[in-house]
């Protein structure tokens, strides 16, 4: 089976509160119609990822100011009308992230997507687990106690097994092993990767990340980072560069590097992915894991401290400051 995948990589204003997202969710689903339509005569696109912050980026630093004008709940008229625009076209949505409130964990938010399949409906939530800290000041759903639900879900659909991670999540080699581990055929990243770490040499932490995880984990790897440019999502520029991978780390197709709207379209061959895997006993390195030979990494070195309510900047500094000393830096 092969198919196309889409990112749609995007350059937008940033919304101030949640009546301002109504523009930001019709010019992403006007940008997913031009991929589809507008390749159907050579591909079918059966998958269409956006970006971090498509929605809404955190742009206060409080989360009293972010719950006030941004948070949503999941489902909320977004993800309605991208599930209208999954079926009506019969692809796959990865959304871009919401600042998510959800009433079970009420001093909480999280930044979240949901993958959206062609029957309309919300086939699995992803909430981030490792947050862009200091700076962002979301829960991380590992740091809840009595939190019960996957953090790393994997989707069986009829274009593979899908599995997503967020931004930061992609620079710990674990979160998509983890994922891979899960059966996860097609890495999904959706992302705000900001200058100077983006797609230019020679910092190009972003392609050289991603060519990493799927080399790593022998999986497809499908990428779609933020292209806003400074004066939309301030005080960052973000390069772009938005890309597709093969299970060998070749980059099919990319998006130039630099700030701005950009569709980027390559195939998925979910047959040579799992042939590769049967086939291979060199670099197959999900299979070759001793994990009880590196007891160091299973210590839970970064600890948050969540009895004062939400978390702050100073005191999310406090912690990593606590992890370092741990370590022995």
């Amino acid at each position: 089976m092969t198919y196309y995948a889409a990112c749609c990589q995007t350059d937008q204003p940033n919304p101030r509160d949640r009546d301002q997202m109504n523009d930001n969710t019709t010019r992403i689903i006007e940008q997913l119609e031009q991929a589809v339509i507008g390749y159907r005569p050579f591909h079918d696109v059966k998958l269409v990822v956006f970006p971090e912050f498509a929605h809404a980026a955190p742009i206060y630093d409080n989360t009293e100011e972010l719950t006030e004008k941004l948070a949503v709940e999941i489902p909320n008229r977004h993800t309605e009308r991208l599930a209208e625009a999954a079926s009506k076209h019969g692809v796959w949505i990865q959304s871009g992230s919401f600042i998510e409130c959800d009433s079970r964990w009420s001093d909480a938010l999280f930044n979240t997507t949901v993958l959206i399949g062609p029957d309309g409906n919300i086939a699995s939530k992803y909430r981030k687990v490792n947050p862009w800290i200091p700076w962002e000041i979301h829960t991380s759903p590992h740091d809840l106690e009595g939190y019960d639900e996957p953090l790393f879900p994997v989707t069986e659909t009829d274009i593979g097994k899908l599995g997503v991670a967020t931004c930061y999540d992609w620079l710990f080699p674990e979160t998509c092993r983890e994922l891979t581990l899960g059966g996860a055929e097609v890495l999904i990243r959706i992302s705000a990767y900001m200058d100077p770490w983006g797609a230019s040499e020679p910092m190009d932490w972003w392609t050289v990340i991603n060519r990493c995880r799927a080399i790593e984990n022998l999986a497809a790897v499908v990428a779609c980072n933020q292209g806003a440019s400074a004066n939309h999502y301030p005080p960052f520029s973000w390069p772009g560069g938005s890309m597709i991978i093969d299970a060998d780390g070749r980059v099919l197709a990319q998006a130039t590097a630099g700030p701005g709207q950009a569709t980027v379209v390559a195939p998925i061959s979910i047959d040579s992915i799992r042939q590769e895997r049967r086939r291979r006993s060199g670099h197959a390195m999900p299979a070759h894991l001793r994990s009880s030979a590196y007891p160091r990494q299973r210590q839970e070195l970064y600890r948050t401290d969540r009895s004062s309510g939400s978390p702050s900047v100073e005191a999310l500094e406090q912690s990593i400051e606590q992890a370092k000393g741990r370590i022995g830096w």
